[in-house]
């Protein structure tokens, strides 16, 4: 699964610009009333206006061998969160290392290098170095109900955890991670998760799929 386009509600637009263009440096694809959008790497990043707003948790995929230097490129920028003293985090289940730290809306963004997808890179890290959206969190009241809609109607695979908790569904291109809200919030900080919507293009097998998250429900668009 690869994750082509992510439309995010914001509800400080003009401050979202700045962090994202100005802050991080990433590149502007079109700027209009009320929507812009950013290239991260091979998928479209866009937030639009909305009062409907509420926090996210999403992820670049960096290369695999860069998280150190990813971290110093970061640190010159924003605050990096911790887990206790770490910086940078060991997922050693998934053969990855990660570190985040919170937009201007206080979503709290994720860099991961992936060491199976074995992308090392010899560039010096810059905002040019974003692969693609690889994660989008997706929290629920119910999570067997989003599990049977992401394995039975779009065909994709269970990467990790149980639909009792916490489940990523997808691949380490692009997963949905799922949690159940009333059981799980945001990691590093413990933040409330929200049933935050949003609309994802995904492409599965040369498939694509349009699928909007509102009101903790699935929809498929032009279905």
């Amino acid at each position: 699964m690869r994750i082509r386009e992510l439309t995010l509600c914001t509800n400080h637009l003009e401050e979202q610009f700045d962090f994202y263009s100005r802050i991080l440096g990433i590149e502007v694809i079109g700027k209009r009333a009320g929507k812009f959008g950013l290239k991260i790497g091979e998928s479209i990043l866009h937030f639009i206006e909305s009062k409907n707003f509420t926090p996210y948790h999403f992820a670049f995929n960096i290369p695999s061998n860069k998280e150190t230097e990813a971290l110093a490129w970061l640190k010159n920028k924003v605050s990096v969160l911790k887990d206790e003293d770490h910086e940078i985090i060991d997922f050693t289940a998934w053969n990855a290392k990660a570190m985040y730290f919170y937009d201007y809306d206080m979503n709290i963004v994720e860099f991961i290098a992936r060491k199976n997808l074995k992308k090392d890179s010899d560039e010096t890290f810059t905002s040019n170095s974003l692969i693609e959206i690889s994660e989008i969190g997706t929290a629920t009241q119910d999570l067997i109900e989003k599990h049977h809609f992401l394995t039975d109607t779009i065909g994709l695979s269970q990467y990790s955890g149980s639909p009792e908790r916490f489940c990523a569904i997808g691949s380490e291109n692009g997963l949905f991670i799922c949690i159940d809200k009333n059981q799980k919030d945001w990691y590093p900080n413990s933040d409330k998760a929200f049933s935050s919507d949003f609309n994802i293009k995904i492409e599965t097998e040369n498939k694509l799929w349009n699928i909007e998250f509102k009101n903790d429900t699935f929809t498929l668009i032009n279905a």
